[in-house]
């Protein structure tokens, strides 16, 4: 089973990891892609205004800009704690053991805009770039990404189930078998609207579950199981699609 995630804008600095070699990441047929969005991004770095522009951030973020200065320099750490935010807070990895912390760096992964998809161990730098965004030298991000993402994330093997937000689900499908999931909040009149907010944080628990799974599950009906013994409420809409209800 492989769950995979949305990033987050938000990255924690630091890391005691060597430099970012993109040749030790998982799924080496994003390579080529990875490094021109890398090259590109870091001689965007040299013109602070229109990395402003393109990356869509304040002059009160130029920091962000910094970061993609340092891309081949600054020390790295694994994908899973670079990621932070409201998901990342729910899932919580700082409060795994070592055999659930070890399912959760095989089982999960993080959509990326730099490099595409990143494995749980996958050492990367801190940066900043979105999946909407363009860059003056390459054109849009989904533009790049979904010729040769696409095949790489289509050909992954065994139970699929996709996290990812409607930025990062543009840029490649899945098989058709993939399952999707809603995470909905229902008022009083029974009617479900998806909120950010419960939206990023019930899919990090979600995860959580799934990461701690005893065993792989490998089909809808299985996942289904997993995720209600976890005490999550969740309904199955279609055939691959499964809605998560935020409350008790």
């Amino acid at each position: 089973m492989l769950v995979l995630l949305p990033p987050s804008e938000t990255k924690a600095d630091g890391g005691d990891g060597p430099p970012l070699d993109l040749d030790s990441l998982a799924f080496p047929e994003l390579t080529p892609v990875r490094r021109k969005l890398a090259e590109a991004l870091v001689d965007l770095a040299a013109d602070v205004p229109a990395s402003l522009t393109a990356l869509g951030i304040t002059e009160r973020q130029a920091d962000e800009v910094a970061r993609n200065t340092e891309l081949w320099t600054s020390p790295t750490m694994p994908g899973l704690r670079r990621y932070t935010g409201v998901l990342y807070d729910a899932l919580d990895l700082k409060s795994f053991r070592k055999p659930a912390l070890e399912k959760a760096k095989r089982r999960l992964a993080v959509a990326s805009a730099l490099f595409g998809v990143v494995s749980g161990t996958d050492r990367i730098p801190a940066y900043r770039l979105s999946g909407g965004s363009s860059l003056p030298a390459l054109g849009t991000i989904r533009s790049l990404w979904k010729p040769t993402l696409e095949p790489v994330l289509r050909g992954i093997d065994g139970l699929v189930v996709d996290l990812r937000s409607g930025t990062y689900a543009a840029l490649a499908k899945l098989r058709p078998d993939a399952v999707t999931v809603r995470v909905v909040t229902e008022d009083a009149a029974g009617n479900r609207t998806t909120v950010s907010h419960f939206n990023k944080a019930y899919k990090g628990k979600l995860a959580a579950v799934l990461a701690r799974s005893p065993r792989d599950p490998s089909t809808v009906d299985q996942l289904l199981t997993v995720v209600s013994r976890a005490g999550l409420r969740v309904e199955r809409t279609g055939e691959y699609s499964l809605e998560l209800l935020t409350g008790d």
